[in-house]
């Protein structure tokens, strides 16, 4: 066999490689967009927003808080408005010079007789801020579901029942106890920004509720393992108290076995996505399952430079890679620029087609999709004034996919909330002096 029939095998070969994966690509997108169809364009009301509080479980919704975060009193009024009966709201704030702390005011002064608190003064038990705010509101939580839910998030009124409904599910019968406990609800992010919102926002608009949420739902449809972000989480206090992020299976988890040594939301501050890394911990070590409810949670973006989205993406890249390094690994192929790529060349070799054409089918069909899927969360079509910004942000975002996941591929410092940190193998994280160097975490306590 001649060198060129050897080559042009090869060739053959990749481009079958190619052409599966270029569909098995495809199935996923249509998939997350046929569900979010089923999923979000009706949201029925739960029957326990019109039961008696002594029938319902209750809730506490934490609420972590630092500063003036875009629509923050919106976004936290919509906690004061659940359609549920039964639900307390803790608000922490780590500083008690805090802005938050003026809009938080007001809201208790607005609704006097909401079952509402601040707690003023964070205990640092790692080297996340998060969960140092959290974690004294955490210990004084009335009840045992916890709903976490991020500075920059707004729920619907019925979202917490309808969350409820989905964590505890429907009546017992021989088919529910063929299924895995439901352990974690959570919820598709959509972000929003203001009309003078600058190139950044437009980018994480684009982003969110496009492709993000597409591979979100489609990945969160298969279920073969955990995939959660955590603007806004539903989980028992109960089940994180057994935990400590090892992901390995407790023999004994469904007879309520725990852990051995330290365990519960504090050992979760040495991650910076804390929210991911509890989900995994519910996933594999108590062997639960998750479920995404039939709401969003609007997510308020606020006033983000191209800088900002930059790095925000880097960050997070960062993070995964330490987390999931083969998946990461995959995500340029997952992208519709070197997707498309991918199946043009593919295409063309095997039978013959312009590549030109089927980038350009390619393309045409891969924003159908992602504009479908934003009609599906948003409840209505893109509006026609908004059009074509919005696909032209969609258009920059899928261009700056792959330099953003190159750039962040070569480091591991990252930086939040004005902090830098160093991740680490596993994923937790230390925090970085600016000059190369590590700064190792010492445990103290800050109450006001």
């Amino acid at each position: 066999m001649t060198a060129s029939v050897k080559q042009r095998q090869v060739v053959t070969i990749l481009s079958a490689v190619g052409l599966t994966w270029y569909i098995i690509l495809w199935s996923f997108g249509v998939l997350g967009c046929l569900i979010a169809r089923k999923r979000y364009r009706l949201r029925p009301r739960s029957p326990l927003a019109s039961e008696v509080a002594s029938a319902v479980p209750g809730v506490t919704i934490l609420r972590p808080l630092k500063g003036l975060d875009t629509n923050l009193y919106e976004n936290l009024e919509s906690t004061f408005t659940q359609e549920y009966p039964n639900y307390e709201i803790i608000m922490s704030v780590a500083d008690k010079h805090d802005q938050a702390l003026s809009v938080v005011r007001d809201l208790l002064t607005k609704y006097p007789n909401a079952n509402a608190k601040v707690i003023i003064g964070e205990e640092v038990v790692g080297v996340n801020p998060k969960v140092n705010n959290l974690i004294r509101s955490y210990r004084q939580a009335a009840h045992d579901i916890i709903w976490v839910v991020d500075s920059g998030v707004m729920a619907a009124p019925g979202t917490l029942a309808r969350s409820v409904d989905a964590l505890i599910g429907p009546p017992s019968s021989v088919l529910n106890h063929s299924r895995r406990k439901i352990g974690l609800v959570h919820h598709v992010p959509f972000a929003f920004s203001s009309g003078g919102g600058k190139l950044g926002s437009k980018l994480e608009e684009a982003f969110l509720n496009t492709n993000h949420a597409k591979m979100y739902i489609a990945l969160n449809t298969i279920a073969i393992d955990s995939c959660v972000v955590g603007k806004s989480n539903l989980w028992r206090r109960s089940d994180v108290d057994r935990v400590n992020g090892s992901e390995k299976f407790i023999p004994n988890a469904d007879q309520g076995g725990s852990q051995t040594g330290e365990r519960g939301l504090a050992v979760f501050g040495r991650y910076l996505a804390e929210d991911n890394m509890i989900a995994r911990a519910i996933w594999h070590e108590l062997g639960q399952r998750h479920e995404l409810s039939c709401d969003v949670v609007r997510n308020a973006v606020g006033h983000m430079t191209l800088s900002d989205y930059v790095w925000r993406r880097v960050r997070w890249v960062r993070v995964r890679k330490h987390m999931v390094f083969a998946a990461t690994l995959m995500e340029p192929f997952t992208e519709s620029v070197v997707l498309g790529l991918i199946g043009a060349a593919s295409l063309q070799h095997l039978v013959g087609l312009s590549a030109w054409i089927l980038l350009l089918v390619h393309f045409l069909a891969f924003i159908f999709v992602d504009l479908d899927v934003y009609a599906s969360l948003a409840g209505h079509p893109l509006p026609a004034a908004t059009r074509w910004q919005f696909i032209g942000a969609w258009g920059a975002r899928e261009i700056l996919a792959l330099p953003i996941w190159m750039l962040a591929m070569f480091g591991s410092e990252v930086e939040w909330r004005g902090k830098k940190y160093q991740v680490l193998r596993n994923g937790e994280v230390v925090r970085a002096s600016g000059h190369g160097d590590t700064v190792p975490f010492r445990p103290s306590v800050h109450r006001v």
